[in-house]
């Protein structure tokens, strides 16, 4: 076993194990109940070891905290190209949302490199694991409705055809941030109709649920339920 395992270990918390299992009941991994801000930490204190950290990536996790540790890790990688192929090797793992998103959220090189990160989503969408298609989905509403966004970005949503529940839930965020940032673009796609009653209806609850869209928008919205 590692010695960031042992960390791991020594780090974890039954009460907080108890919460976990709850939050995040889509994987079937081992949770030993570690904080988020630890392993935060934990990852921040290994990178002064190079040699300790490449061990870990390439070693079979068996603990989500594991995962989750692994995926922080490689926001430490400054090579877009070879953080691409990190990726690639990680994201078939991932069995869980809190991964899949907590990791995304942390690989911030992907948005200086739009192209190359685009192309990232583009096979990750045409993944049949799902949390590889959600990895996609969370990098284009995470780093492609600001400056980097581009009609595309929606297009490739659209592509999206999925019955499981955690696919269709980030394709709901999705369209509710978009819905914030990129109002005239959405629109449309809301008011023709064309997504599948639950992600429809989801991605306007939540954009409802948003301080950043004005009352009237917000009721306008609420007629476009199905």
């Amino acid at each position: 076993m590692h010695d960031l395992t042992y960390e791991l270990i020594r780090l974890a918390e039954q009460k907080y194990k108890d919460f976990l299992l709850k939050l995040i009941p889509d994987t079937k991994r081992e949770i030993l109940g570690v904080r988020a801000p630890l392993i935060k930490n934990l990852a921040k204190q290994s990178t002064s070891n190079s040699l300790e950290v490449n061990f870990f990536l390439k070693e079979n996790h068996n603990y989500h905290e594991e995962f989750l540790l692994h995926g922080l890790l490689l926001s430490f990688e400054k090579d877009i190209d070879v953080l691409i192929a990190k990726i690639k090797e990680f994201t078939p793992h991932i069995d869980n949302w809190a991964v899949c998103d907590s990791t995304v959220m942390a690989l911030k090189l992907l948005k200086k490199h739009p192209i190359k990160s685009l192309e990232l989503v583009k096979m990750c969408l045409k993944s049949d694991k799902p949390y590889v298609i959600r990895f996609g989905i969370v990098t284009l509403l995470s780093y492609f409705l600001d400056e980097n966004f581009d009609k595309e970005v929606l297009s490739l949503a659209l592509s999206v055809k999925s019955e499981n529940y955690y696919v269709n839930m980030s394709l709901a965020w999705l369209y509710s941030v978009a819905l914030i940032k990129q109002y005239d673009s959405t629109l449309p796609i809301i008011e023709s109709k064309v997504l599948p009653k639950f992600v429809h209806n989801k991605s306007i609850q939540k954009a409802r649920e948003s301080f950043r869209i004005s009352l009237g928008i917000k009721n306008y919205l609420n007629s476009l339920k199905i």
